[in-house]
């Protein structure tokens, strides 16, 4: 009888059978299991008795006033539909369909909101419209009967997220618009209709898929609205979620459970409206256009009382973009007293909110001076600001990484097994079902044990730890934005080239490494830049694991917001709030720039730029050609 010989199993198995344990791992234990036990947690609730009611929290809710968060949130996200849409289609038709004067510039200021955005945005707008800031102090003093205190609550909110949400329009309806088909514009044209009519009838109808999905996605930015409520004073489900994450039971009637049934419903709400979203994609749209696409050219308005309004509303609009963004570039040069004036000083410019220190004097309540040596810093000078940039830097660069390596492995297994890849693609499109606020609420009380074995039993939430539970939560909530970029990198890849390498005797894993990964190199560094950019300043997770060991840059900018100067504390939080947000500016602009920029050039366009550059380089040393 012939003896049997152990089979040999292949490196390429043994990455297959590693690469499935750990995205079970990672599925089961970092997706599935937290949300399941928040949502246990409702039903296991103990009433005044003592004993287990499974619907103690539901009662409350009905009874109590927790009804009125969700409805606040409805209200907003409602109410934003209609004004993020009239101001967003507003901006790309005056920029790129009607003819208006100053386009590029108007287009400029329209798309300062892709560079600062979360809590800096709205910092932004508090400097200018707060109980203190400079276009409320102006009019206070025009008008001594005005309340100081008329920004905060709802309208406020409404007012800074109108605007705050158009980049998406700046993005995605300004590709779309200028996709139309002129011939179909045209023909319209030369049958008599007016422009607006065109506008109503052939354009708007052909923009109707991306206005669709661009209204799903507002109505889920206003539910889950954080930054603005929470800095405002406006109450919605997602800060009132942080707020009983951080309470006990003997400040209120289980509020860890009244958390998670918020945030069950919060997903709730998500999930049905992604799904319409879905499905209302899979439907289809088709187009009737000629064979030879027309580019389209701007409409001239035709009545010069309309072109004027049209005029006039443009800037208008442009005013309000660009009013704190100069207002803060200003400001953030200015001197502590100038800033605490709101008065600009053209003879005080100096750099102190970015770098160095400068003592304080103040009158203390018995009337007598004392000095405080360096409470006036900067942002990089000041010890909580650079180590909650430090944090922030380091958090968001490690969890963009991991996120691209994870995606890209999984989307090399994909792209190989189709069938049984659907279930690895699903499983790392999980968490785009649900809010950002339910992984982390969820995260923070199911790791808040020593009870999770596959932790090896460490309390992630405690001490230290909590910047990795930070790490793991910032990766898992962008795992489904990295797998739709960089599954769609893959598909540039000619299978011959695979084919080819085979054929010469490499092995699948180089060519991976030689032939795939150089292709979708730029894409991944694009996802990885662009996942850092959210994640640098990002609020709503910050908030939910807040902790003094994961203190980061927006939590810091958050308590910038706070009285400052009283008794010689939090003196000069107002520069260095105008500092960060400049900062945050050049990060995201550079961000922008490498990846819409740099990254979007081909490779003739990239080796034209690099045959300029050594060019402009010879002549500025003095070489000569070879």
């Amino acid at each position: 009888m012939k003896s049997l010989s152990a089979k040999k199993i292949e490196p390429q198995t043994l990455l297959i059978i590693l690469g499935g344990l750990f995205f079970a791992y990672l599925f089961f234990g970092f997706m599935l299991m937290p949300c399941l036990n928040t949502l246990t947690s409702i039903f296991t609730v103990k009433n005044a008795d003592g004993k287990t009611d499974p619907f103690a929290v539901i009662k409350f809710f009905l009874a109590g006033t927790m009804g009125n968060f969700v409805w606040n949130s409805l209200k907003l996200a409602i109410c934003l539909v209609i004004t993020v849409n009239v101001v967003g289609i507003s901006i790309v038709l005056l920029t790129e369909y009607f003819d208006i004067k100053g386009a590029k510039i108007l287009r400029m200021g329209y798309m300062t909101t892709l560079i600062y955005s979360g809590v800096a945005l709205v910092t932004g707008y508090m400097f200018l419209y707060d109980n203190d800031g400079i276009i409320t102090t102006l009019l206070v003093n025009a008008f001594p009967d005005m309340n100081p205190n008329w920004f905060s609550g709802f309208n406020a909110v409404l007012f800074t997220m109108t605007f705050a949400c158009t980049s998406n329009h700046m993005l995605f309806l300004r590709n779309a618009i200028r996709g139309i088909d002129y011939n179909t514009v045209e023909a319209a044209r030369n049958m008599g209709a007016n422009p607006f009519k065109v506008l109503w009838k052939i354009v708007l109808p052909t923009l109707l898929p991306t206005l669709f999905s661009l209204t799903i996605m507002t109505f889920i930015t206003g539910l889950c609205a954080m930054s603005a409520p929470t800095l405002l004073g406006y109450d919605s489900i997602n800060p009132e979620i942080v707020r009983l994450a951080g309470s006990s039971t003997a400040d209120e009637s289980f509020p860890q459970a009244r958390a998670a049934l918020l945030s069950i419903i919060l997903a709730t709400f998500t999930i049905v409206l992604l799904t319409v979203l879905s499905a209302y994609e899979r439907k289809g749209h088709y187009l009737s256009v000629s064979k030879t696409k027309a580019k389209l050219q701007k409409q001239k308005i035709n009545n010069p009382v309309a072109n004027v309004l049209a005029h006039i509303y443009a800037y208008v609009l442009f005013i309000i973009y660009m009013t704190p963004v100069v207002m803060i570039l200003i400001f953030s040069f200015q001197t502590y007293s100038a800033i605490r004036l709101k008065t600009i000083d053209f003879s005080g410019w100096t750099f102190v909110n970015f770098f160095g220190k400068e003592d304080y004097s103040y009158l203390t309540s018995r009337g007598v001076y004392k000095i405080r040596e360096g409470s006036i810093s900067g942002v990089f000078s000041n010890d909580a600001t650079l180590g909650g940039i430090k944090i922030s830097f380091i958090l968001s660069a490690i969890a963009a990484v991991l996120a691209a390596i994870i995606v890209v492995v999984a989307c090399s297994y994909i792209f190989k097994h189709k069938k049984k890849g659907m279930v690895l693609e699903y499983s790392l499109l999980f968490p785009w079902l649900l809010p950002t606020i339910l992984i982390c609420y969820s995260y923070r009380t199911y790791f808040n044990s020593q009870e999770v074995w596959y932790v090896f039993g460490q309390n992630l939430y405690y001490g230290p730890n909590v910047r990795v539970l930070m790490i793991l939560a910032y990766t898992v909530v962008k795992l489904p934005f990295s797998l739709r970029m960089i599954k769609a990198a893959f598909y540039a890849i000619d299978e011959e080239l695979e084919d080819a390498a085979k054929n010469l005797g490499a092995s699948p894993i180089v060519t991976f490494l030689k032939v795939k990964l150089p292709i979708i190199m730029p894409s991944v560094l694009a996802v990885i830049a662009l996942n850092f950019n959210a994640l640098f300043t990002e609020y709503d997770m910050s908030a939910t694991f807040a902790s003094t060991y994961g203190t980061t840059y927006a939590m810091v900018i958050q308590s910038m917001c706070l009285e400052e100067g009283l008794y010689g504390y939090n003196v000069n939080a107002s520069g260095r709030r105008c500092a960060s947000t400049v900062f945050i500016m050049i990060i995201s602009g550079i961000v922008l720039y490498l990846v819409y920029g740099v990254g979007a050039r081909d490779l003739a366009e990239r080796l034209e730029h690099k045959k300029k550059r050594k060019e402009f380089f010879d002549k500025l040393f003095h070489r000569k050609q070879a």
